[in-house]
């Protein structure tokens, strides 16, 4: 099958802006691709992609119907495509996709898996022995999971994430301060509680009945895209589904790619995609991250002439009052002397302070913090 053949466009228009934006001219930007995964990973050009996010076949290995105690049949995955006849073809699956995913990302580019116990320890050997460096593990914890009928295991509550980077070289995309100030300025941590894909955003037939048996939630990939991406990047899904990542992509104005031989899918996710909303370009600004910014000492500050010695300085409801030494100490009316770190932490018997947040300097009457004082100094020093 040609490429030319397989894709489905969208226009212009429909993403909100150019869709050649790519170092390649011809990568099929914003287009599903209909066909074999394999086959169509063959025809993308070299380091082309930012993102890979991949949902293969868990190859579940279920051995008849599943019911419900009260004796209704579980609508479970078992679909010819989660069907392998060993693990041996399994693997030779995984390590052909594998090495096609390998290619076209791009040298600084990741890629994150997404498996069950059935598959993920697989997936993660040849995940290393075709030269990705793995980055991190995740867990998410499925905050509604579905039961264990039989009652002889624990019930499945999880699934695994792999992030990798194409090498160990590689200078990847990591969001850091962005997922920080999503997590209420708490780190991100590698266990992600999130519920399965239901209620509305679960696409359904005329018939009532679910259209993808493992429809991946919105809420997932919106955190792996922010992560791990920037705006304009192009992320590639070569097993597209129901089109979660597009939707997503297309949100946070990504581009993207989808890989999908299934029909009934591709009409599915194309027509969910034309009708997601793209996010003004103006709400793309992402938290800085102030490791990166210039660093600025309080002695900088007075050396500039933002601040000098003989300065009082106030805690925000001036309990505390200090004032500023020739070497950049503050003395507070006890006789107590510090950096604007130390002082702090002493006056309010605390084990640590930011001074700078703690601090603050009268301007018109006003109490300002000395941070502000070091944003006027980073404006004036780009």
């Amino acid at each position: 099958m040609r490429l030319a053949e397989c894709v489905s466009r969208m226009s212009e228009e429909d993403i909100g802006g150019d869709t050649e934006l790519s170092d390649s001219p011809t990568l099929p930007l914003n287009s599903i691709l209909a066909g074999n995964c394999i086959e169509i990973l063959k025809t993308l050009p070299d380091n082309s992609v930012d993102l890979i996010f991949a949902d293969p076949p868990y190859n579940l290995q279920l051995s008849g119907e599943l019911f419900r105690p009260e004796g209704s049949r579980v609508d479970a995955v078992n679909n010819a495509w989660d069907k392998f006849d060993t693990f041996a073809a399994y693997d030779h699956f995984t390590r052909l996709w594998l090495k096609e995913a390998h290619r076209v990302l791009k040298e600084d580019g990741t890629i994150w898996v997404i498996g069950s116990y059935h598959n993920i320890f697989r997936v993660g050997t040849a995940l290393q022995d075709q030269g990705f460096w793995i980055l991190n593990d995740i867990i998410w914890r499925k905050s509604n999971p579905m039961p264990n009928f039989k009652g002889r295991r624990f019930t499945n509550a999880h699934e695994t994430l792999i992030w990798a980077s194409k090498s160990d070289k590689s200078r990847y995309v990591f969001n850091y301060a962005s997922l920080k100030t999503f997590n209420d300025d708490l780190q991100m941590r590698s266990d992600w509680l999130l519920p399965i894909c239901s209620g509305n955003e679960r696409l359904k037939g005329e018939n009532g009945q679910k259209i993808h048996p493992t429809q991946k939630p919105e809420a997932l990939l919106y955190r792996i895209i922010l992560a791990s991406s920037r705006p304009d990047d192009v992320i590639l899904d070569p097993f597209f589904g129901t089109g979660t990542t597009g939707v997503i992509a297309r949100h946070l104005r990504r581009h993207w790619i989808g890989i999908e031989q299934d029909p009934t899918y591709i009409k599915a996710a194309q027509a969910r995609i034309d009708k997601a909303e793209v996010f003004d370009e103006a709400l793309m600004g992402q938290a800085s991250n102030k490791r990166k910014q210039p660093r600025v000492t309080f002695g900088c500050l007075m050396e500039n002439g933002f601040i000098r010695p003989g300065h009082i300085l106030y805690d925000s409801r001036r309990r505390f009052k200090a004032v500023v030494n020739v070497d950049g100490a503050l003395q507070s009316a006890d006789g107590r002397s510090g950096s604007i770190h130390k002082l702090g932490a002493q006056l309010q018997q605390a084990v640590s302070c930011n001074g700078w947040i703690f601090w603050h300097f009268e301007e018109n009457n006003i109490l300002l913090p000395l941070d502000i004082l070091r944003q006027r100094y980073l404006a004036e020093n780009p």
